[in-house]
């Protein structure tokens, strides 16, 4: 089970971007990293397509997950993660500092 999911509100804790906060885009599983929205702006140079000028393009860079951290959903405070075994069985994410669950994502 993943710690961070896509559509989690998180906030880079180390890098040139530290202190930003945003929504997770995309989760990439393989490479542990995350694209967090309106984070890590890295200009691109395009090439010239058939739907698109060639230029420069500002775009999200991927930011490693642990560098990263999640906002509790109630205090809108950093917190870590944990996983635990609920009631039905199922795994869930809660809070460490307060010990609640954390809801699942709307757009997971």
């Amino acid at each position: 089970m993943r710690k961070i999911r896509s559509g989690d509100e998180v906030i880079v804790i180390s890098g040139r971007n530290r202190g930003q906060s945003g929504k997770v885009r995309q989760v990439i599983d393989e490479t542990d990293r995350v694209v967090v929205e309106g984070v890590n702006i890295v200009i691109k140079h395009m090439r010239r397509g058939r739907a698109r000028q060639a230029g420069r393009v500002e775009v999200e860079a991927a930011l490693h997950v642990s560098n990263v951290m999640l906002l509790d959903p109630d205090t809108k405070q950093p917190t870590r993660v944990g996983i635990r075994t609920g009631a039905d069985g199922k795994n869930e994410r809660f809070s460490k500092k307060t010990g609640k669950t954390i809801p699942r994502p709307v757009n997971d």
